[in-house]
């Protein structure tokens, strides 16, 4: 994977296993307190090596809620 690269993943699809959404861009926001790479927080990330299927998908809605979010504006 090529760093910056924005991960797409419907959480809804269960066809395939949930990608990691790291894209190698890890700086913490200081105001919102998500990585800028990945819009995960730091409980998140740092739960998700060890997440089950079902939490990694709940993460990725949330981080789909964030993008909404970010990009609606």
């Amino acid at each position: 994977m090529m760093s910056g690269q924005l991960i797409l993943f419907d959480p809804q699809d269960t066809r395939s296993a949930a990608p990691s959404p790291c894209i190698n861009v890890c700086q913490m926001d200081q105001r919102s307190g998500l990585c800028e790479g990945c819009q995960r927080d730091i409980t998140e990330i740092v739960a998700w090596g060890s997440a089950s299927e079902s939490a990694r998908r709940t993460i990725w809605r949330a981080i789909n809620e964030r993008r909404d979010a970010l990009f609606d504006d």
